[in-house]
């Protein structure tokens, strides 16, 4: 009895791992600095521009929700993430607001979307960079 007990206990256990192979932890930005390549402050506007510019070129939808906050939903293929970007003199995030066909599910989610956000942030900083 024992030994069908473990067996079902490893069994459920490794079809669990097996299901979100693709899975990663989600990942959020906090804080990003928002200085420009000679370390200048930048204002509110040239850190919305810079950001619009970035998601934009990168295929996301970017909407200015109000004074320093933006929210940007990217679709590729049957799959969407939406992210909220607040953002102020001090600093910038990018926080995990929902998603269609990811997997998310207790802090996990497709693997490919932590890849969006590396490429968001890296894009953002590039556009502040140069701003």
């Amino acid at each position: 009895m024992k030994l069908a007990a473990t067996l079902i206990f490893l069994t459920s256990a490794t079809l669990a791992q097996a299901g979100c192979g693709r899975c990663a932890p989600i990942m959020n930005v906090s804080n990003a600095p928002t200085t420009n390549a000679s370390g200048k402050a930048l204002t509110n506007e040239q850190i919305k521009t810079a950001i619009i510019r970035a998601g934009t070129a990168l295929g996301w939808q970017v909407k200015a929700e109000g004074p320093g906050k933006i929210v940007a939903t990217l679709y590729v293929r049957k799959h969407t993430a939406v992210v909220e970007i607040p953002y102020s003199p001090s600093g910038y995030s990018i926080n995990y607001l929902s998603s269609v066909n990811l997997d998310e599910e207790g802090g996990q989610i497709h693997k490919n979307y932590n890849g969006w956000i590396q490429n968001l942030t890296r894009g953002i900083n590039s556009q502040l960079s140069g701003a």
